[in-house]
């Protein structure tokens, strides 16, 4: 596979959002669950479910945008 396929270039895209998502949704998650005092080990499960989400829909989101600008050549 060639160094700059479509493939590639979204694949990275997915990876790069789904790094900086998880980075903004943990913090973000951690936040709130210190804010809303969140009781013991629900804390744990709250982050994960906050990252993992964000992580999710950042990765989605940066995906669907390599793929739009694949075809693009400027």
């Amino acid at each position: 596979m060639a160094r700059d396929s479509c493939l590639a270039r979204v694949g990275a895209g997915v990876a790069v959002g789904g790094a900086v998502g998880g980075a903004v949704g943990a913090v973000y998650g951690t936040y709130e669950a210190l804010r809303y005092k969140v009781p013991g080990l629900l804390k744990i499960r709250y982050i994960e479910q906050t990252t993992l989400g964000s992580a999710a829909i950042f990765g989605l989101f940066l995906g669907a945008g390599s793929l739009i600008h694949c075809g693009k050549s400027y």
